[in-house]
């Protein structure tokens, strides 16, 4: 039984925690908190009773080391640095769900996070946590960046295509939907019930931090640098996300080709799943699990494709994947703890 520790106690870590409850081989043995020092997860989090014993304490990065063999971090972005760094550096498997290791480029990441990042050294030592684009790569890490919600959905629709070179590289347009627990647990006016619901707005129009993150990812399964734009939207419910992104076949390229190139790459992908022609994913199929649904209409008269795809911003856009990162790094079966998350009888 592996044994686990959680820096963090946001909406991220109560997933973490609700599906490891449903591992075999895995345990959470320890949840580091600042606001909620001495309160048991179960105060916090009531929906969590029977499930978790646990009470938050403050970080102690010497009782991980001692303790655990993975630790996951589910912290504000700029925190995580220090902590990988130390606990990595003592052998102990840090997945983290920030974005502090995702971009390549420090620079980049100064720019969209407005932090010097303080061991840009290694952002190449951590494994950008896709399984089903890197799992080799996975399976020997010790630090993984798992990547964000709004990546996840547009990312592992389009980076097959443009690996395979059957879509224009430029004037890609991604457009997504956010259900509202993608903003984080803080309180901040824009989340609030009376500004969310009954409505749908853009936000971080033409600068939001997940589009380069996008952008680089593409542009490494295109083999070039991709021209693409993302546009975000928030929506009035409580979790999930819709991606629709929009690209145009390559001379010569055949319509019915988009399609046989996403089943051929996710056919014996479980956790990623290609609707059957004519059917568009909703977020309501992905509730709770670990899925993430494509679907796909493409054209040979106009040259248009387009890809819906559909997911849990908190697992497979969080913390599924870290959970599937992890059973990866430690050789376990990828759909432990995972497999049946989310699914009603």
């Amino acid at each position: 039984m592996y044994k686990i520790g959680i820096i963090g106690d946001g909406y991220t870590a109560a997933e973490l925690l609700r599906l490891l409850a449903g591992h075999d081989q895995a345990e959470a043995v320890c949840i580091f908190s600042t606001e909620n020092i001495g309160r048991p997860v179960t105060e916090v989090y009531p929906q969590l009773t029977g499930f978790t014993d646990l009470v938050c304490q403050a970080t102690d990065l010497e009782l991980i080391k001692k303790e655990c063999d993975a630790v996951f971090l589910a912290l504000p972005h700029g925190l995580s640095v220090p902590v990988v760094k130390e606990l990595a550096g003592a052998g102990v498997k840090c997945i983290d769900l920030g974005a502090d290791f995702r971009l390549k480029d420090a620079a980049v990441y100064e720019k969209y996070y407005e932090k010097v990042h303080e061991a840009p050294q290694m952002l190449n030592d951590a494994v950008y946590g896709l399984p089903e684009l890197y799992r080799d790569k996975i399976r020997e890490a010790m630090i993984i960046a798992n990547p964000g919600c709004f990546p996840t959905s547009a990312i592992l629709p389009l980076a097959p295509l443009l690996k395979e070179g059957l879509i224009e590289p430029n004037g890609i347009i991604i457009d997504s939907k956010s259900g509202v627990s993608g903003a984080g647990k803080g309180l901040k006016s824009t989340s609030m019930f009376c500004e969310v619901n009954e409505g749908v707005r853009a936000y971080g129009v033409g600068s939001h931090r997940h589009g380069p993150e996008i952008g680089q990812e593409l542009s490494v399964a295109a083999g070039r640098k991709v021209n693409m734009i993302f546009t975000p939207h928030l929506i009035p419910m409580n979790r999930g996300i819709l991606t629709t992104s929009y690209s145009r076949l390559r001379p010569g390229v055949k319509a019915a080709e988009i399609r046989q190139a996403l089943e051929a790459k996710y056919r014996d992908e479980f956790f990623v799943r290609v609707m059957a022609p004519g059917v568009m994913p909703s977020t309501r199929w992905v509730y709770g699990s670990n899925f993430l649904d494509i679907g796909v209409y493409a054209d040979d008269g106009n040259g248009n494709v387009i890809l819906v795809s559909a997911l849990d911003n908190l697992t497979k856009g969080a913390s599924g994947q870290a959970i599937q990162n992890f059973n990866i790094m430690m050789g376990l079966a990828e759909g432990q703890g995972l497999k049946f998350a989310g699914l009603n009888p």
